[in-house]
């Protein structure tokens, strides 16, 4: 009995004696699952999940906030307006917003005076914005060339923007109104001095980040300077710059309400200014979400004009 187990205890592993049987595998008899026919969805199917997907989630919570915000100013005594109180005495400013808008023969006539709908003010703020905006594209994507591409230009003029850009945006409105003697071309000054900083830093940056090899590139080849910046530094530095255009056109849209309330007259910073004198504080509350809506719509619309170039490019 010794010798046995003597003998079973130096079997190699893996090898059993011949009178051993070794132990099977237990084996379950598992149920198989029929196979799932996967019906191929229609492109129209998946683009309509895609939207659902995009604005189900916005439009649920901006269901939530407008219930939070009923149930909280649904008291009679309550200083803020509720929904449906902004919608009851501000009906004719949110149903009628081309008040004093005709069209004549194909010919758009606004009616002079500041009682016009407010998409009318909305329209004359866009006007001054697309001024300013532009100016200051202009400028400070050469500005931001030049001193991302320039050392000497970067340690001169670098520092002078730094200090320039923390200047608050309505500091610089008597100074406008001094110079140019006028509410309207003082304001798109404004607006071109908010709106520049961004555009130059961020262009600055895209300029620097340059790879090299992309430098070694166009000296091999011989680029021009043309060349060079159309084939290889607009670019590579698309991204940054449309950063700083999406920044500036942000700013621009601020500091064109901040001005109008400042300056009067018409826009949709006045709007907001009068409609606060005269005690309309639902007017106000529409002013502030057409601002919201259109200041979406232009970060949106530069974003796309971004991609869009980068694509191309």
């Amino acid at each position: 009995m010794a010798s046995a187990v003597l003998k079973l205890v130096e079997t190699p592993v893996g090898t059993l004696p011949e009178n051993v049987v070794a132990p099977q595998p237990l084996r379950l008899a598992l149920p198989v699952a029929a196979p799932v026919a996967v019906v191929p969805r229609s492109a129209l199917q998946l683009w309509l999940d895609a939207r659902a997907a995009a604005i189900l989630p916005p439009l649920i919570m901006l269901v939530v906030l407008l219930g939070v915000w009923q149930a909280l100013c649904s008291a009679p005594d309550a200083r803020f307006p509720s929904p449906i109180k902004v919608w009851t005495e501000s009906h004719d400013v949110i149903v009628h917003p081309l008040k004093g808008v005709s069209f004549d023969a194909g010919k758009i006539k606004v009616a002079d005076g500041a009682d016009v709908g407010i998409l009318v003010h909305i329209a004359t703020s866009l006007e001054r914005v697309a001024i300013g905006y532009s100016l200051a594209a202009v400028a400070g994507i050469a500005l931001g060339v030049l001193i991302g591409s320039s050392l000497f230009a970067f340690r001169a003029l670098d520092p002078l923007f730094q200090v320039l850009r923390t200047v608050p945006p309505l500091a610089w409105l008597p100074l406008s109104l001094a110079a140019f003697q006028q509410a309207n071309p003082a304001t798109v000054f404004l607006i071109f001095i908010t709106a520049i900083w961004p555009i130059i830093l961020n262009t600055a940056v895209g300029v620097q980040t340059i790879p090299a090899a992309y430098r070694n590139v166009a000296k091999v080849l011989a680029l021009s300077r043309p060349q060079y910046f159309f084939k290889i530094m607009l670019p590579a530095s698309v991204p940054y710059m449309f950063t700083g255009l999406r920044i500036g056109v942000g700013m621009s849209w601020l500091a064109i309400v901040a001005a109008e309330m400042v300056q009067g007259g018409t826009g949709i910073g006045f709007f907001i200014w009068d409609s606060y004198n005269s005690s309309l504080l639902t007017d106000t509350i529409v002013a502030l979400v057409y601002i919201g809506l259109v200041g979406f719509a232009l970060d949106r619309i530069v974003a796309f004009v971004g991609r869009r170039i980068a694509r191309e490019g």
